[in-house]
């Protein structure tokens, strides 16, 4: 069965080569790098989603706000998504 890594998974990857070489030789030795870096993809993308989710709840960004100011709400949703993509990046790409 082959794996396809999403951009979490390969983000993790190269921090693995850089700065966890240890980990990534063992992991890569026992069979398990794969599987490993898809389930910190998986992981990761959920965590994006659920974030997501949550902080334009929390913010107000709505669908009305969407049919009403869609430029208000593309920026918000940019804003949220950047904010989202730096907390699933601190908390398990780059650790």
């Amino acid at each position: 069965a082959s794996i396809t890594l999403g951009k979490w998974g390969m983000l993790h990857k190269d921090y693995l080569l850089k700065h966890k070489k240890v980990l990534f030789a063992t992991l890569l030795a026992e069979g398990k790098l794969w599987q490993y870096l898809a389930d910190i993809d998986t992981e990761a993308q959920q965590m994006f989603d659920m974030l997501v989710e949550q902080m334009q709840e929390s913010e107000g960004v709505t669908e009305k706000l969407k049919e009403e100011n869609q430029m208000e709400w593309v920026c918000r949703i940019q804003n949220i998504e950047a904010k989202t993509r730096e907390i699933v990046a601190t908390e398990l790409i780059y650790n």
